[in-house]
């Protein structure tokens, strides 16, 4: 018997990358969704998949009645000022639910409908994304040669030809220039979003600029990795024009002489392709995990991504995918609500990206 996978948002950027890598997949049928009947039905036909009209925040209920799927994937951010309507709609209809979250707060407090999850005997998922559900797996898959881990150091560096989006761009927009909390030498520590410039170098790459961001990994990996004393993550924009432009405007937030960033989500999704000719599809990712290695010396890891083609945008969409494929395949058995954490392994998320340009190293050795 098929599985019915409802896409919400499924024409969008990360929606539709979804959609086109689940619809090959035998033993599924995908339903493409989103308030726009127009768009929804005209990508719907080019991938030869069904499709419906749903707005999240109106009739929510009756829509997944119509529908009926087995998995709900919610890819319409930001998450930053949702609630949890859309899982909790689907434990009334006793389906799967994955979101592809990256807001700190939502992420984080999923796991409120734990109980309510494991009643209904579905499994709620938040954060099904490249943070954390990437980034754990990396610490995950070499935790084992280390005592303990003690700093994690880390950051994301975009391509200037993968526009994000207007949802992403206003994820980012909403912390900008705002306090928010890390950890630093096992003490919370305050820093703004987008502030504290760093530059880092990276292989065949060169040097990009990185600034604070915010992620659920800063309150997640000290509960779940209870030795870390400090952990640092940095996002960065490729076109350093474009990122000072921001670290700029942060500091009318930090000033307080305006209130947020957010509502110039829409101008900057508009402005930044002006930029593309100061840019590439290149991306990259970095991770230095800092401890007491297993011999109990001293012991640093870095492990690096880097992208070609604008490829880069495709990797956080891996986890929804794979948890997909191994729910419609009834390889994951488990149910409740929590992050997207211990789900997916690192080889799992590092297969997944071998069919595009996309390489990856530890050390000297790298995969492409």
């Amino acid at each position: 018997m098929s599985k019915r996978i409802l896409i919400i948002g499924g024409y969008g950027n990360f929606g539709a990358f979804i959609a086109r890598n689940l619809v090959a997949e035998p033993g599924l049928k995908i339903i493409i969704a989103g308030r726009s009947a127009e768009k929804a039905s005209l990508f719907a036909y080019t991938i030869g998949a069904e499709w419906a009209v749903l707005d999240i925040n109106h009739d929510l209920d009756a829509a997944l009645h119509t529908i009926r799927p087995d998995i709900v994937i919610h890819t319409s951010g930001p998450f930053q000022g949702q609630g949890y309507d859309v899982a909790i709609a689907c434990l009334r209809h006793q389906c799967h639910y994955i979101d592809l979250a990256d807001g700190r707060e939502f992420v984080c407090h999923i796991d409120r409908l734990d109980t309510a999850a494991k009643d209904a005997g579905v499994l709620v998922v938040s954060g099904a994304s490249s943070v954390p559900c990437l980034t754990s797996a990396i610490i995950d898959a070499c935790q084992h040669e280390f005592q303990s881990v003690d700093t994690i150091d880390y950051a994301i560096s975009t391509a200037q030809h993968t526009n994000p989006g207007v949802a992403t761009t206003a994820a980012i927009l909403g912390y900008t220039g705002k306090v928010f909390l890390t950890q630093k030498e096992g003490k919370p520590h305050g820093v703004y979003g987008w502030q504290g410039l760093t530059a880092r170098r990276y292989p065949g790459i060169g040097w990009r600029l990185l600034a604070n961001c915010d992620v659920p990994d800063l309150t997640l990996f000290p509960v779940r990795y209870p030795t870390i004393k400090t952990i640092r993550f940095r996002a960065g924009l490729e076109v350093p024009l474009l990122h000072l432009g921001l670290w700029g405007l942060s500091w009318l937030v930090r000033a307080r002489l305006i209130k947020t960033l957010q509502p110039m989500a829409s101008l900057f999704y508009r402005i930044a392709p002006l930029f593309n000719i100061f840019g590439t599809g290149r991306s990259a990712f970095h991770m230095e995990i800092i401890g007491v290695g297993a011999d109990g010396d001293a012991k640093r890891k870095i492990f690096y991504i880097v992208t070609d083609a604008g490829h880069g945008i495709n990797i956080p969409c891996v986890p929804a995918i794979l948890l997909a494929k191994k729910l419609a395949r009834g390889q994951i058995t488990q149910t409740g609500a929590m992050p997207c954490m211990g789900l997916i392994t690192l080889s799992e998320y590092l297969d997944a990206l071998k069919q595009f340009k996309i390489s990856w190293q530890w050390g000297d050795s790298i995969v492409s």
